[in-house]
């Protein structure tokens, strides 16, 4: 015969196929563990052999002391790499089509951009930038071609003319009343809301997904007993919880991710199950379990890559939640003060406002435009990904 391949339906290979429309489940998963475990190695000789006082690594004079929440950003860095950018790289044509979808909501474009400044801020910024230091003496410095009055200053860095403090550069955005610079604060309170935004995301996902696709799929008790086990972690009050850990364990970056993302799975859960339960009725999949295809095989191979569209989009709009409660929480003193957060930075400004408002407006805009670039991002997502929800909208 001049071919190859099968005219038998039950003959085609149908992993191949799946495999090259989308992406190559193996060779990514193995790409995941290839970067995760000198990821792990260096944890573990971190933790073990280094120990806590000792730095793990130094760059350009600085010391840096890595942290279990920096090797979980890390690990979800990896994730990100192989499961969402990989397989745009690996299906060009999908992605065109993708972006033809996406550009034509301008502000969503915008946002990306914004999102890609706050992503690249927040991974590189803290090597290039030095950290936020105490310094009494240059408190409530002003920003570039601002001037505060000689009175509220201890010593002005910039010059004196007519009585007012003149910004400069070596503090283009002012300082907090502890001396820290505004703008080094921002950097780094970036890399805590990508740390936010990728950890809360991960945990949310694989626990959603995972009560959802078995809740549809296993039916009887164990769907009913999941359901009502959803109902309890969405009616269960997060802050409560939350407040109770804090007084027992202290406050916490780490804290703050684990207990907000146990308690935030449930709505993701219920979409998945009503997606995964529309999809499962679907004729290519009755024709994969016709082919002898086993219900873990169509969960995986169907069921999921199906609903990711979906669950992409409602994970993008989970995480302006997320990022406003850490600074909910900040601003009322039930975070961590150690912790470089916008949150922080706006709550250590809140009495200065009458004679030293940068010091709130510069992280209170940086959030505001972050949690609006998220959420046009999300719609934009929706529309691109999934034109079968715009049109049951319109």
């Amino acid at each position: 015969m001049g071919t190859q391949r099968s005219d038998r339906f039950d003959e085609v290979e149908w992993d191949e196929i799946s495999q090259s429309r989308w992406f190559e489940p193996s060779k990514n998963t193995l790409g995941v563990v290839f970067c995760t475990l000198p990821l792990a190695l260096l944890g573990i000789y971190d933790w073990q052999v280094l120990g806590e006082r000792t730095a793990t690594f130094a760059f350009l004079g600085t010391e840096w002391n890595l942290e279990g929440i920096d090797y979980l950003f890390g690990f979800t860095l990896v994730l990100f790499a192989f499961y969402v950018v990989a397989p745009l790289y690996q299906n060009p044509r999908m992605t065109r089509y993708y972006w033809r979808q996406f550009k034509r909501n301008r502000p969503a474009v915008v946002s990306l951009g914004w999102l890609g400044v706050v992503f690249v801020g927040g991974l590189f910024g803290p090597l290039v930038v030095s950290a936020p230091e105490q310094s009494v003496l240059t408190g409530h410095q002003p920003p570039v071609f601002l001037s505060i009055d000689a009175a509220n200053v201890a010593t002005c860095v910039g010059d004196v003319v007519g009585g007012r403090c003149q910004g400069t550069l070596q503090h283009p955005l002012g300082t907090t009343q502890g001396g820290k610079d505004v703008f080094a604060s921002i950097v780094y309170g970036m890399t805590i809301s990508m740390q936010i935004a990728f950890i809360t995301t991960t945990i949310v996902a694989a626990i959603g997904v995972s009560v959802g696709t078995v809740s549809a799929y296993a039916g009887g008790w164990v769907d009913e007993t999941l359901m009502r086990f959803v109902d309890v972690v969405l009616s269960f009050p997060t802050l409560l919880m939350f407040l109770l850990i804090l007084y027992i364990y202290g406050a916490g970056l780490g804290m703050f991710i684990l207990v907000f993302s146990l308690f935030a799975w449930g709505g993701t859960a219920r979409y998945v199950r009503s997606k995964s339960l529309s999809v499962s009725e679907a004729e290519y999949v009755k024709a994969g379990r016709l082919t002898g295809a086993t219900t873990a095989q169509v969960v995986r191979r169907h069921v999921v890559p199906n609903t990711a569209s979906s669950i992409i989009t409602q994970l993008t709009l989970l995480v302006p939640g997320f990022l406003l409660a850490e600074a909910q929480l900040a601003f009322l003193g039930l975070g961590d003060s150690a912790v470089p957060s916008w949150g922080q930075l706006i709550s250590a400004g809140r009495s200065d406002l009458s004679f030293a408002p940068w010091i709130v407006l510069a992280p209170g805009v940086v959030l505001f435009l972050t949690i609006l670039a998220f959420n046009f991002l999300g719609d934009a997502l929706l529309d691109a990904l999934n034109p079968e929800a715009e049109a049951e909208n319109e």
